[in-house]
């Protein structure tokens, strides 16, 4: 799907973003992305026919001046978004996504998974699921699991819900993009090693989220979350600069155009930095990779909705852009 079925007010906020695009049977190609929604072909700009996007987070440092300047030059050949498909604005190297990192969601699906033969009243369980967020936050114990590049899709792809998957979900989060190395960074600094903020849909299969046969194994993140096309992402990347203020973004998915997720990040346990700095002290990051930040509340399980065929997901958040996908069974 091509742009033009964005909203037509500003894209996202500050002068630029970068973005990922393709002309009719075309290749992909980097693209600056004004907030008027035109676009600049980055590898004539910066004279490098190889050039990507994850390259030139690999440079951030020289790149990101250069690409404010380019953002400002009026004699620069731009043309309209909306002739060009967009992509996913990175192809990442890793993805490392987060779990149970918002409060009231964390309660709500405690409740909606409860174990069989667990008879005690839903206040009880929402006390106890109160208890676990509250320990975790003072433990300061963020929960962060890998996912797989192979997952990642366009913001306006449709997404293929694969048959074996029973009760797949949405999970609208805020993504933090790297652009520095980052390993054993402090909290204090992991902010530093952001290059931007992007948008993903962290599609899940409830029905395979725990291992039924061996619990003691606990959660396979493998079967229930990477599936091909399980994590739209984009549309573009928003520079750290533009972004104000990550504790204080609203996240909103609508299904079908009813509301389902409208959320502060406020509502986050442990905040970006605390992420990214807690994904650092095992892993190194990397230029490109993709910390997931965790979703709100209102998920399907709460609302007793999983998605099914022809749904429309439109998913949004403050100063990032929207995207939206349609949902498709997969073809027997």
């Amino acid at each position: 799907m091509f742009v033009k079925s964005a909203s037509s007010s500003a894209l996202f906020a500050g002068p630029f973003a970068l973005a990922t695009l393709s002309a009719p049977d075309g290749p992909a190609f980097p693209a600056l992305v004004t907030a008027d929604a035109q676009a600049v072909d980055l590898r004539t700009a910066f004279g490098d026919e190889s050039l990507s996007v994850r390259r030139l987070l690999e440079n951030w440092d020289t790149a990101a001046g250069r690409l404010t300047a380019l953002a400002g030059d009026s004699e620069l050949e731009r043309r309209p978004l909306a002739d060009f498909r967009v992509h996913a604005p990175v192809e990442p190297r890793q993805v490392f996504q987060s779990g149970a990192n918002y409060r009231q969601h964390v309660i709500d699906l405690h409740v909606a998974h409860r174990a069989p033969g667990d008879d005690r009243s839903e206040e009880e369980r929402r006390a106890e699921a109160a208890e676990i967020m509250d320990r975790r936050a003072d433990e300061d114990l963020p929960y962060v699991f890998i996912g797989l590049p192979s997952a990642v899709t366009g913001p306006y792809d449709d997404v293929v819900l694969p048959s074996w998957a029973a009760k797949p979900d949405w999970e609208l989060e805020l993504v933090a993009v790297i652009g520095r190395p980052a390993h054993r960074v402090s909290v204090e600094d992991a902010l530093g090693h952001v290059a931007g903020y992007t948008i993903a849909n962290d599609l899940t299969d409830r029905a395979t989220v725990f291992r039924r046969d061996m619990p003691q194994i606990g959660t396979d993140w493998l079967r229930s979350k990477n599936a091909p096309g399980f994590t739209p992402l984009g549309p573009w990347i928003v520079p750290a600069e533009s972004v104000a203020d990550t504790g204080d973004l609203r996240l909103v998915l609508k299904l079908n155009g009813e509301t389902m997720q409208d959320e502060s990040t406020k509502d986050m346990i442990f905040d970006v930095a605390r992420m990214v700095s807690y994904a650092s002290q095992t892993a190194e990051l990397l230029p490109g990779d993709l910390v997931l930040t965790g979703s709100p509340a209102g998920n399907g399980m709460h609302w007793g909705r999983l998605l099914r065929d022809g749904d429309v997901m439109d998913g949004s958040i403050t100063g990032l852009g929207a995207q939206r996908t349609r949902c498709v069974a997969e073809a027997s």
